[in-house]
């Protein structure tokens, strides 16, 4: 079957080990099943991949891709959900120290075809497009974590995304104003911040800038470009929740003094559940809210799809179907 996948690692050119041709169709082991793609969406994880982070030497050549939907073996329309924990887990899949994600232990879904477990399927709605329903399983389902599990905030509450543009960034946006959150957002860029606009924020701001008030969590993503003006953007009490750390990990100063005279809080968060998963679902269907699309194209392009998101050349996310 025709397949994108990872063939070697180059962490200054990730796309040098990026190869697209035939693959074996996928095995099946009990309590699995198998789902014909429609749709399926591109993640930085995928380009981390390429560079050998959270992808072992002796895994490759390893299928990418996180995100599906498409049709389970009966004629359904699915949506997949990508963490895979051990079969002896219960509870938050989340918090298995066994748990491993799509194109990591088990091939992904820029595929033809992708086996997962029967419980990582869940029920695409009609009224989601193939295209939009594929958007949903990483970046949609870690902003639905981030703002309503791991935050927990409730209609009225403020919330500042920084750095907008990115599909978590975007999906962290929509998902907010859809839940009656009051929200601020911040990019370098004057056109992704008339675009943040259009979707959802209240306000934005260029990205270090002071804001007219403190919020009450910040959704963060960038790490050490945009730290301190989290931690200076929090009310007392209020909390920064992380999922990522694009622009680096490594801080020059923690703000630590900040954090506890205010008494601020740092939450973690990482992926979400299949329950979870199911009720952002849910959330979109009574909403109307959808994903914001930057660009679909053909599964047998998805070199171009991989040199945009590489570059940032991109508002949203991108879609590869056949």
């Amino acid at each position: 079957m025709f397949a994108v996948y990872a063939e070697s690692f180059h962490d200054d050119d990730p796309l040098a080990g990026l190869v697209l041709g035939d693959r074996p169709e996928p095995e099946v082991p009990d309590e699995w099943t198998t789902v014909e793609v429609r749709a399926a969406a591109l993640n930085h994880h995928d380009l981390w991949s390429l560079r050998g982070v959270g992808l072992r030497q002796e895994a490759l050549p390893m299928i990418l891709g996180c995100d599906a939907a498409g049709l389970d073996p009966d004629g359904n329309e699915v949506i997949v959900h990508s963490v895979i924990a051990d079969p002896s887990w219960v509870g938050d899949e989340t918090l298995d120290p066994r748990r491993s994600l799509l194109s990591e232990r088990y091939q992904g879904t820029l595929a033809e075809r992708v086996a997962v477990p029967r419980r990582n399927v869940v029920a695409k709605p009609v009224g989601l497009s193939f295209e939009e329903a594929a958007c949903l399983p990483t970046a949609w389902l870690t902003a639905y974590r981030m703002l309503y599990v791991q935050g927990a905030l409730k209609p009225g509450d403020s919330v500042l995304v920084q750095g907008a543009g990115g599909g978590v960034a975007t999906a962290l946006i929509a998902l907010a104003r859809a839940g009656g959150l009051r929200v601020y957002a911040t990019s370098r860029d004057e056109a992704k911040r008339a675009r943040a606009l259009e979707i959802g924020a209240h306000e934005v701001f260029a990205s270090g800038e002071r804001l007219p008030v403190t919020v009450d969590a910040v959704m963060e993503t960038v790490g050490r470009a945009t730290w301190t003006h989290s931690i200076r953007s929090l009310r007392p009490g209020g909390a920064v929740v992380i999922s990522g750390t694009t622009s680096g990990p490594e801080l020059d100063d923690a703000m630590l003094s900040h954090i506890f005279f205010r008494q601020l809080r740092v939450i973690g968060s990482t992926m979400g559940t299949r329950d979870e998963l199911a009720a952002l679902v849910a959330l979109l269907d009574a909403t109307g809210t959808r994903p914001l699309i930057d660009r679909v194209l053909p599964l047998d392009q998805a070199r171009a799809g991989f040199a945009a998101m590489a570059s940032g050349d991109l508002f949203g996310k991108i879609v590869f179907t056949r």
